[in-house]
Order: C-alpha cells, then sequence, then structure tokens
C-alpha cells in the first residue's frame, strides 16, 4: 500500500532503511552530513521531537507545519538575510517532497563519496501518523533506546547520533527540547521514563511490521 503524502499540521513517527538493508552511513563523518541537510530541508517544513541515526536505518518524531506555520518560519529567517541578497517569495513546501529531496541530496553525496550506484534508501518513507501525547512519549522513548535495542550499544545513553544527549543538555538544539521536557514533567522523569523499555505492543501501529 502506497504512504499517502505528509499533511499539515500533523504529528508523525518518520523512519527509513538502506536499500536491500545496506548502510546508510559508513563513515562518521556520514552522520553530522545528514543532520545538515535534515536541518537544510526539514526545519522549514517541520519541528523535531526525537531522531535516532543508526548504521542502516533511522527514526523522527516530528510534527509538519501547519500551512500559517510554515509561512510564518519564513518569514522569521528574512531577517537573518544579508541586505544585498535577494529575497525569494514565499512559496510553500510540501512536507513529503522536502524529506525526499533531502534524501535525493544525501543519496547522490554518498554515491560520489564511496564510489557506488543505485537506490540508496527504501521507497517510499515509512511514515506513521501519531495521534496521542501517551503514544508520542513512548515513541519518544522507543527511538532514543534503539540502539541499545539493535545491541549496538549496551547502554543506548552512549550512543552519539540521537537527540537524547540534546534533550538532557542546555546547550543550543534544534530539537523541540522544551516541549518534549514538559511532556515528561522535567529533565529527571524524562531520563527516568527512558530506563524502562517501551512495551512495543502499544506503539506497535506507529512501527514498520518489519523493523
Amino acid at each position: 500500500m502506497v504512504n499517502k503524502p505528509l499533511q499539515y499540521g500533523l504529528y508523525y513517527h518518520i523512519y527509513n532503511r538502506g536499500n536491500n538493508r545496506e548502510n546508510l552511513f559508513v563513515e562518521r563523518r556520514n552522520y553530522p552530513y545528514f543532520l545538515k541537510l535534515y536541518a537544510r530541508h526539514i526545519q522549514p517544513v517541520a519541528e523535531t521531537f526525537a531522531y535516532c541515526l543508526l548504521p542502516n536505518h533511522f527514526h523522527f518524531a516530528i510534527r509538519t507545519y501547519t500551512e500559517k506555520e510554515q509561512e510564518a518560519y519564513y518569514q522569521r529567517q528574512i531577517g537573518s538575510f544579508l541586505e544585498n541578497e535577494p529575497i525569494l517569495p514565499f512559496k510553500l513546501r510540501k512536507p513529503s517532497r522536502a524529506f525526499n529531496n533531502m534524501f535525493i541530496a544525501y543519496a547522490r553525496a554518498f554515491n560520489k563519496a564511496t564510489k557506488r550506484t543505485g537506490v540508496l534508501f527504501e521507497t517510499p518513507f515509512g511514515r506513521k501518523v501519531v495521534d496521542s501525547e501517551r503514544y508520542l512519549m513512548a515513541l519518544i522513548t522507543y527511538i532514543h533506546r534503539n540502539p541499545q535495542k539493535h545491541g549496538l550499544v549496551t547502554d543506548f545513553r552512549d550512543w552519539t547520533w540521537s537527540s537524547f544527549g540534546a534533550i538532557l543538555s542546555s546547550k543550543p538544539t534544534k530539537v523541540q527540547r522544551d516541549e518534549v521536557l514538559a511532556w515528561y514533567s522535567g529533565r529527571s522523569q524524562f531520563a527516568d521514563a527512558h530506563l524502562t523499555e517501551v512495551d512495543e505492543r502499544l506503539i506497535a501501529p506507529l512501527l514498520m511490521d518489519d523493523f
């Protein structure tokens, strides 16, 4: 069944993996480059609550902007442009197209660097609507614990490429830290909630069937 295009103003679990389960990240530098492209393409169309990048797949918990929020984001960015730079008129972006553009940009750079050809990501990318705060909190915890679930580390807190540390930190972050911490009622409760493995039966509709 073909996934429906992302709608405006909805919470989603976004996920994808390498075609034929190939690795998407083969060098350390691949991870920050992917996040750089994510910020460039997705930040104008959605806010992010959690993410985790693993060697052959990734997860994001997001909310797409409404049409008005997307325009408001654009207006805020105008103030950072230099006076001699041309300012293009606002054009509404489709969230699904923004993700596809990011995947294309990353695949092009990855293929060039690794001298490979062909499709890098599975298509279409996975998306599941999250329709309650309870499910969203369980999903965020699931996303952060994913490296431990897959045996990449013995303690998920040691995994560099997730938003867990950024949410506990006070350093600047593009993740919506304050909103996430408010859902969990604070940092200590957020950290404590992550100590228990998520019952995947609770969020089964939000997960990829054979992940």
